[in-house]
């Protein structure tokens, strides 16, 4: 049975099946400028009301981060000041959190490529475990190590876009970090043994534009079942050497957004609200049903949203996804739209994405003002959820 609002169990460990992301990237962006997009959103300001406005629309989960450059200034010391902040605020208005340890960004001293980056994150992620149990000794954990290695791996391996600025070093990017990964695994298990892991990768759809030649098809579908390697490393498939174990693949959140399906040749976008549809675009169903074929595992969609005008009828077009998966039947846990309030643009500070429930129009204030629209979908959403807990 789903519905928006039920306790965690053995079944679903989420205290909502609606959830709320709040950026927390703070990584060096394409010039080498640190972003903390928790500060510039000014979640660290505005933390109780952006926690009361998720109670107001029943959402009782959300993702948050812990900004591993702002926790770790010098190797092995941690000030955990502002994450204990987030773990009382979020204890006291009766918030779930799943916590992403890191999410893009690293210290100022450690690349990805760096020898000692994976003993430096696991170490950081077993003080993480025995801080949050020290104030928190019950209840269920539940951890992202490493958001979206995949994209990562991609932006600071083969484009510059990021740490360690590298072309061509995608794969030896991604192995280093999947390393790290597994070894945070293993020294959190080590101080708590019932953690739970949610991995979180885009979820995408890479096509030809000329399905018709076998070379290009082939070239096409290399390229699409690149994103699943983050799994089948942690689960233990492939690398073994790095220790991956099937029970790491634990919970897969895919982030999936309008811009996941494009041609391998152009790169074009393919359109996601046409009628009738592409006809090479894949329906968020069936992308789920290919994963969950292939890993057997129950699934969340971890991140998920639009920019500007069209952001409330992207929410509606995916309630009506959530909505056909849980007809059939599909261990669909929750989908968590992120962000929930507005965030700039990492390389360009100026340009606001207006992508989240809540806008950002002076960046000084940083006041919230609700998009009333998107506000109405998510509402839409929860009456939906409700009344398919009923039928299933």
């Amino acid at each position: 049975m789903f519905s928006n609002d039920f306790p965690a169990s053995d079944s679903n460990p989420f205290n909502s099946f609606l959830m709320g992301g709040f950026e927390c990237a703070d990584h060096q962006n394409a010039y080498g400028k640190r972003i903390d997009l928790y500060e510039i959103s000014g979640h660290d300001r505005f933390l109780e009301q952006d926690y009361d406005h998720l109670n107001n629309l029943d959402i009782k989960t959300v993702r948050e981060g812990i900004r591993w450059s702002a926790v770790e200034k010098k190797p092995y010391h941690y000030d955990w000041s502002e994450v204990e902040r987030l773990i009382s605020v979020s204890q006291d208005k009766n918030i779930q959190v799943i916590w992403d340890i890191c999410h893009f960004g690293y210290p100022d001293d450690l690349t990805p490529l760096h020898p000692m980056f994976a003993r430096r994150f696991s170490h950081l992620c077993r003080a993480f475990v025995i801080k949050y149990r020290s104030l928190v000794p019950d209840g269920l954990l539940i951890v992202t190590p490493i958001n979206e290695v995949s994209f990562i791996s991609w932006l600071g391996g083969d484009v510059k876009g990021t740490s360690p600025y590298c072309v061509g070093q995608g794969w030896e990017v991604k192995y280093a970090l999947m390393k790290a990964y597994i070894e945070g695994i293993e020294m959190m298990k080590s101080v708590d043994s019932a953690i739970r892991i949610m991995v979180t990768e885009p979820l995408i759809s890479i096509v030809s534009d000329n399905p018709g030649d076998t070379y290009s098809l082939l070239a096409a579908q290399e390229k699409h079942y690149e994103q699943f390697q983050v799994h089948d490393i942690l689960s233990g498939k492939i690398c073994p050497e790095l220790r991956g174990k099937p029970e790491y693949l634990d919970i897969i959140g895919v982030n999936f957004y309008y811009n996941n399906q494009w041609t391998n040749e152009t790169h074009d976008y393919l359109p996601w609200a046409e009628e009738p549809p592409h006809p090479q675009y894949r329906t968020l169903q069936n992308l789920i049903e290919t994963v969950f074929t292939r890993y057997g595992r129950p699934i969340v969609i971890s991140e998920t949203s639009h920019p500007g005008e069209d952001r409330a009828k992207w929410i509606k077009s995916v309630t009506e996804e959530c909505v056909s998966v849980l007809k059939a039947g599909l261990p669909l846990l929750g989908c968590c739209f992120y962000p929930v309030v507005d965030r700039p643009d990492w390389d360009n500070l100026n340009d606001w994405h207006h992508s989240g429930i809540w806008d950002i129009f002076d960046p000084v204030s940083l006041q919230r003002h609700v998009d009333q629209s998107s506000f109405e979908a998510l509402k839409s959403f929860q009456n939906k959820l409700n009344r398919i807990s009923v039928l299933i």
